[in-house]
Parts: structure tokens; sequence; C-alpha cells
């Protein structure tokens, strides 16, 4: 993952084109892209300041707020399978959701469940 410019960086690329250069020429003089200054730029001039954004944060997890109903049925349900879940979810009004995030979701909230082999 790349890191922000440098502070005295950005300065200098605002400082160019306030200056009366093309965004396209500072962009290839300080050896960056053209999208970048011209990003950039707008930021300045939206904000007052050439600090970077946030980088990263955190999302909610999609099947928040669900993981009551999923201890219940897995446990009411032995050898219940991941589509049945999804299955479960859908008719429960929850948001379509890949059996990724089923998966990644019981693992976040300690759960684990096996299929039974005479189930199979």
């Amino acid at each position: 993952m790349t890191a922000p410019f440098s502070a005295d960086l950005r300065k200098r690329l605002v400082e160019a084109v306030a200056s009366g250069s093309s965004c396209r020429s500072v962009a290839v003089r300080f050896a960056v892209s053209p999208s970048s200054v011209i990003k950039l730029v707008r930021r300045y001039e939206e904000t007052g300041s050439v600090a970077p954004g946030k980088i990263g944060g955190y999302r909610v997890p999609v099947l928040a707020g669900q993981e009551d109903f999923l201890r219940d049925l897995i446990s009411s349900r032995k050898g219940i399978t991941l589509e049945e879940i999804r299955e479960a979810l859908i008719d429960r009004g929850a948001v379509r959701c890949s059996l990724t995030t089923i998966w990644s979701t019981l693992r976040r909230i300690d759960l684990s469940f096996k299929k039974n082999v005479d189930r199979i």
C-alpha cells in the first residue's frame, strides 16, 4: 500500500499550481501523476489544507445485529450448512450475502459448526 506524499511535497505542488503552472506540467516537473496533483489542488481549494485524508477505517460487518439469530439457529439445527443459514437469513429479511460473509461472521463471533457425517 502506498503512503501519502510528504507534507513538504504537497505544499510545493500546490504552490507551483498557484503560481500559474498547469497541473499536468507540475506533475511532470515533480514526477508525480497528474491526477494526484489535480486531486490535491481540488482538496486545497475545498478545505484550505494540504494534509492527507484519512486512510483506512472501520466498516460495520454486513451481518451485524444477526449474531443472536445465528447462535440460536446453529444450536437448534445440528449439521446446518452455510447455504441453509443463508436461506434462513434471507427468510428473516436480512441482507443477501455470500457464504464467505456468513462464514466470516461465524468466525468473528466464535461460532463453529460441523456437519454430521450421517447427514451427508
